[in-house]
């Protein structure tokens, strides 16, 4: 009794703690792995892209409350959702409509909900096409990878996890407005988070070791904000947001790289340790193949740097893509951009 006891204290002392003051992220933006900051494929933002209006008192002097921040009303359920995970060979498939397990405020945000005042979020949740298919047992690259403007993994929820960054740059969990469980839709209706949410299981193993909570774009396991017994910060993890250690992996105790979770900036994958897949999204109208059954590159591109195919279509224009334009325009290296056409040339 009293072990429990004591076990319900620290989870209560550690809940609290993922609820208290931060400072924001603002500006954390790295060109090469650095711990705390995002190491973003894109480097340059636009001031006055779509977001948040403006702030609340939940931002005073450089310091985020989260507790005092206001949330996305309403409780939608999505009796549709679905989520597999199939583990064939080497190979984990998952397969997924992004509709999550959990109930989620009331998108476009209503002019009564007192959070339009702050966030005018226009866009319905919509069902996704969600592929991945990621190494079973993932290994680390020769050197971290910066990571897109969007998806950098999938949560058991079925929802999606984005980086820390919302359009302008800036720190997506201290300034858009969310649900109660951290989520919002973006342009094409595509749930995610860009936190810790207090919708994601929150179990521990025998060592007090965060369970596993979703699959980054690596294939490495991202496990919640606990580390024996208490609440993991930045400060305990890499330039990735991750540790090598001993983790639950498919139904044993493996000794491996993994990310976490955890209450401050930057939240979750802040670069890749090994080499991301690309990721097949899509509205459930299109997925990513076009009439006749071909790919599309631009949308496997646009998969590839977190995206949406209809914001690189814009920039790289009528065929032939004109590289150098999108790459102005979107903040991403030329090179890069150009060896990701390359890659999925048809």
């Amino acid at each position: 009794m009293r072990l429990a006891l004591t076990a319900l204290i620290v989870l209560t002392a550690t809940a609290a703690a993922a609820h208290g003051p931060r400072p924001v992220g603002d500006g954390k933006i790295s060109k090469s792995p650095r711990q705390g900051f995002v190491f973003s494929c894109q480097q340059r933002f636009n001031p006055n892209a779509p977001g948040a209006r403006k702030t609340g008192d939940w931002l005073r002097g450089g310091i985020f409350h989260p507790d005092e921040k206001v949330a996305v009303s309403g409780s939608v359920t999505w009796p549709n959702h679905r989520l597999d995970i199939l583990v064939d060979g080497d190979t984990r498939t998952i397969r997924a409509n992004n509709l999550p397990n959990h109930a989620t405020g009331e998108f476009p945000v209503s002019r009564s909900d007192p959070a339009y005042e702050y966030d005018r979020n226009p866009n319905p949740i919509r069902e996704q096409n969600i592929l991945f298919r990621l190494p079973k047992d993932p290994v680390l690259a020769a050197s971290p990878s910066c990571v897109p403007m969007g998806l950098v993994g999938f949560m058991l929820t079925g929802g999606a996890m984005y980086n820390a960054l919302d359009a302008r740059g800036e720190d997506a969990a201290s300034h858009e407005i969310l649900d109660r469980c951290g989520g919002h839709p973006q342009q094409t209706g595509q749930y995610h988070y860009h936190a810790l949410s207090d919708c994601y299981p929150d179990g521990t193993d025998a060592k007090g070791h965060g369970e596993l909570v979703g699959y980054a774009l690596d294939g490495f396991g991202i496990f919640g904000a606990s580390e024996a017994g208490n609440l993991v910060m930045t400060s305990d993890l890499d330039a990735c947001h991750g540790h090598t250690g001993d983790v639950p992996w498919d139904g044993s105790t493996r000794r491996m790289y993994h990310y976490h979770l955890s209450p401050d900036y930057p939240y979750s994958v802040g670069c890749f340790m090994g080499k991301p897949v690309a990721a097949a999204t899509g509205r459930q109208s299109g997925g990513q193949r076009p009439a006749g059954g071909r790919p599309d590159p631009v949308a496997s591109v646009a998969a590839e740097l977190g995206i949406s195919a209809d914001r690189l279509r814009r920039a790289v224009g009528a065929p032939p893509p004109n590289i150098d334009r999108a790459a102005r325009e979107l903040g991403i290296d030329r090179n890069r951009l150009r060896q990701l056409f390359r890659k999925h040339r048809p």
